[in-house]
């Protein structure tokens, strides 16, 4: 009965949106099309746009890709009778994330911007045009910037889904998903990435965030962190004296090509942040997140091997999407050794938080996504105010003699654990006491999988 009433509060908040739509949205039948005067003389300028939205469109199809990641790295990590509730959870998440992005969290983010057609209107704390994409929003250039940046809105959500993962209500995931892409995300996005305050602070060039490192990833990751400790560690994962157990991933391939396909979408998340293929800065950033990426898989493998004379391969998967998130708010301003250097840094911090997190605050994590993206996302912050060289930009870190930039990415660091730890508090506190978190112990150890969905990912 419980999960009939959370499928039925999900569903109804789906439909009043689509229609509350369908009676809010303007005509827009009569605009011309902002690119008809280029296609039509086919000079530089059209030329220059069509490449520029290609690009665009391209990268926010390989940031798509990433869901695959996602959806086979977590997988892999869990046990064989919850893949399937895994799975679902990484697949919805995208889809109601999306839909309601669309209805509103996209105008709350980017309204005051001015970044395209029908964002014009906001202040420095909250945008309010662009809803539905309607009206002057109903543009090729602004539905191409919406498909880019909703995907970093759904990143956002299936980050928390793994650390949450094997004890978690299916429904009530998709209720939180739906409130942190209408809500919480858009307004900490505003702040940094939507003409708001933090990209406006008076010190250095105001926050930095290039690709979503503390946006997306860090947010990501702390309200993972908020999420794993409130529904409390699996069943059997901790002894009575505290000591943490081994709960063994059941496919270890799957995490291997998890990765592979994350990487391969980072590509996109980072590069295509330009929003522009005539922003010739793209190839310096793919070349600093592949360095830092890569790095970061040497170091945690060495790590593992130098304790244990064995070779981590699943902590070496995460060790390079530590280097990819270290490196996603500064891969524009950094010069490639400086890469180099917050690779090896994120697979330091990886192993560290991973430590405090199942030995000494007891919080079951089953895929990293705490010290992933978390911990890694804040340490990409600080990076812009380090090594920024002033190339792109004018973005000036330390190593030029400014400490100004490291200011307003400590200020904009203590604004997202702000914001992230006390709303994801709120939510998932009146998520608790009123519909729960958790499914039953009994439920958990048989498999989330048939209590969830009614039947089992593998046959047999």
């Amino acid at each position: 009965m419980k999960n009939q009433y959370l499928a039925w509060i999900v569903f109804s908040i789906i439909i009043a949106f689509v229609l509350f739509s369908a009676f809010n949205t303007t005509e827009a039948g009569d605009q011309k099309d902002s690119f008809t005067m280029y296609s039509e003389t086919r000079d530089i300028e059209g030329l220059k746009i069509a490449v520029n939205l290609a690009w665009t469109l391209l990268c926010g199809f390989l940031i798509f890709n990433m869901q695959a990641g996602f959806a086979f790295l977590g997988a892999g990590f869990l046990q064989k009778k919850n893949t399937l509730n895994y799975l679902t959870m990484s697949f919805m998440d995208f889809c109601v994330g999306a839909l309601i992005f669309w209805a509103f969290g996209f105008a709350l983010m980017y309204g005051g911007s001015s970044l395209a057609s029908g964002l014009e209107k906001g202040n420095a704390f909250i945008g309010f045009s662009g809803f539905f994409l309607a009206g002057n929003a109903y543009d090729f250039s602004t539905s191409s910037v919406w498909l880019f940046h909703m995907m970093f809105a759904v990143a956002t959500c299936t980050i928390i889904a793994g650390a949450v993962a094997e004890r978690f209500k299916f429904h009530v995931h998709l209720i939180y998903a739906m409130i942190l892409c209408g809500f919480l995300y858009p307004v900490f996005g505003h702040w940094v990435w939507g003409g708001g305050w933090l990209a406006h602070l008076p010190f250095g060039s105001g926050m930095k965030d290039f690709a979503g490192g503390g946006v997306v990833h860090g947010m990501g990751g702390v309200m993972a962190f908020v999420g794993a400790w409130m529904v409390g560690p699996r069943f059997g994962k901790y002894n009575p004296d505290g000591t943490p157990n081994i709960i063994h991933g059941h496919n270890l391939s799957y995490i291997a090509l998890g990765t592979l396909f994350l990487l391969f979408g980072w590509f996109g998340f980072n590069a295509g942040s330009t929003l522009a293929a005539t922003d010739l800065r793209i190839s310096i950033i793919a070349t600093n997140m592949f360095l830092s990426a890569i790095t970061g898989a040497i170091t945690v493998l060495y790590i593992s091997y130098f304790k244990t004379r064995k070779s981590d391969t699943v902590m070496t998967c995460n060790g390079a999407l530590a280097g990819c998130v270290a490196i996603t708010a500064s891969a524009a301003y950094v010069p490639h050794w400086a890469a180099v250097i917050i690779g090896i840094t994120a697979g330091l911090i990886l192993k560290a938080s991973l430590h405090i997190m199942e030995f000494k605050l007891r919080i079951d994590d089953p895929v990293g996504a705490i010290s992933v993206h978390g911990a890694n996302g804040l340490w990409s912050l600080l990076t812009v105010g380090i090594f920024a060289d002033g190339s792109y930009s004018e973005v000036k870190g330390l190593i030029t003699g400014s400490g100004w930039q490291l200011l307003a990415q400590f200020i904009g660091l203590v604004t997202l654990l702000a914001w992230s730890l006390g709303t994801g508090y709120l939510i998932f506190f009146l998520l608790k006491k009123t519909i729960g978190l958790r499914v039953p112990v009994k439920e958990e150890n048989t498999g989330l999988d048939l209590y969830e969905h009614g039947l089992n990912c593998y046959s047999g």
